[in-house]
């Protein structure tokens, strides 16, 4: 039993940190919550079934979000430096020059920002999908949520977040040009 649980947090904690990081901005929560998480599925590990646990993770992961951002009582505040934060999840180009490294970092930001405008459970479908590469059928397990209403939220979330992106122009963009 030791032996499962110990493959199951070596194979789901990055990804459980990672998501807990996009839904709360502060990767100092999200380490909390992380440990959080992998202790309720200590507590747990009777219960879980360990070939479904990544569901199991994402599902009480997101609800402990959700929780210390109901407490919270205020917007989210995007990721300060997510380039030198370890497992998180940056865009970058091969080998950038330093205008190519300025417009990423410009992207990144905005592509934040629009993150955390996203409503759930828009926001958490996309983290889901976009950045931690989850199939629809482990996003509607883990959402609790048929996996055509889960496509059908991935595809208004995904237009959310352009509108988003385009309210959001580029340094020196006119806000008409991002449109």
């Amino acid at each position: 039993m030791n032996g499962m649980f110990e493959e199951t947090v070596e194979r789901f904690q990055d990804r459980v940190f990672t998501y807990a990081r996009y839904l709360l901005g502060s990767p100092e929560e999200a380490e909390d919550v992380t440990q959080d998480v992998l202790l309720k599925l200590w507590s747990h590990r009777r219960k879980v079934e360990f070939d479904r646990a990544g569901s199991w993770l994402l599902r009480v992961t997101r609800n402990a979000c959700i929780d210390r951002l109901r407490r919270r009582r205020f917007r989210l505040v995007p990721i300060a430096d997510a380039e030198n934060d370890e497992g998180a999840v940056v865009l970058r180009d091969a080998a950038p020059g330093p205008e190519e490294r300025r417009g990423t970092a410009e992207l990144r930001e905005r592509l934040v920002g629009a993150l955390s405008d996203l409503e759930e459970p828009y926001k958490s479908i996309v983290v889901l999908r976009e950045i931690q590469g989850f199939k629809y059928r482990e996003i509607a397990e883990a959402m609790e949520m048929p996996l055509n209403t889960v496509k059908v939220y991935l595809h208004r979330g995904r237009a959310r977040l352009r509108a988003a992106l385009a309210a959001r122009p580029a340094e020196g963009e006119d806000v008409r040009d991002a449109l």
